[in-house]
């Protein structure tokens, strides 16, 4: 983050998502103590208006948010933090705080084209990943099909746990050939959206 907050509004509020699931999980507020101890622990802390105090998300209930990313918005007034939750975030044991369910991580394939990404110019020894990539784009296509070939099999064998297994292989060497061909997930989505809007 290269801007810094601007503590002199007061409290800031912070909203809390998922970084994996993208759900807002909460909102809280930070002084300017409660965001740097944040910070410098990796765990959200709050300061709680209720209680005139800071206040360590899961300091009681074990529940604690893991720091992921800290975004600031344009005013430098709002704080977006992305976690890694560690069981639910309301007090009330739901999901969220909002009554939503957090259980939807379709997202998370986001997160990893980005990892993909991060390991196309990297050493072939240093992944399967990146090895794939130094292989080029068509061992890359060949992957996809064999794995095309092994999901259509596991289909017909009625073996749950073998057929998901060949699909995320399926899904993963897919991720990574669109990267090789420079196309982003969110370009496939895009097309999806405009097919199921015909």
């Amino acid at each position: 983050m290269n801007s810094s907050p601007d503590f002199s509004k007061g409290l800031l509020p912070a909203v809390i998502q998922d970084a994996s699931t993208l759900q807002v999980l909460m909102l809280g507020y930070m002084n300017e103590e409660a965001y740097f101890k944040t910070q410098s622990e990796n765990i959200v802390t709050f300061y709680s208006r209720s209680k005139e105090r800071l206040w360590t998300k899961g300091e009681t209930s074990g529940n604690f948010f893991h720091v992921k990313n800290i975004l600031l918005d344009c005013d430098q007034d709002t704080l977006l933090i992305q976690v890694d939750p560690v069981g639910p975030a309301c007090h009330t044991g739901a999901d969220t705080c909002f009554n939503t369910s957090n259980q939807d991580n379709a997202a998370w394939l986001d997160y990893l084209k980005h990892i993909i990404r991060s390991r196309k110019g990297a050493s072939a020894d240093t992944s399967y990943t990146a090895s794939l990539f130094q292989k080029g784009t068509n061992k890359v296509a060949q992957k996809v099909g064999e794995e095309a070939v092994e999901l259509v099999i596991e289909a017909m064998s009625n073996n749950d746990e073998l057929f998901k297994g060949e699909a995320a292989d399926l899904v993963f060497h897919l991720l990574v050939l669109l990267e090789d061909r420079g196309i982003g997930l969110e370009e496939i989505v895009k097309l999806l959206q405009q097919r199921h809007a015909k």
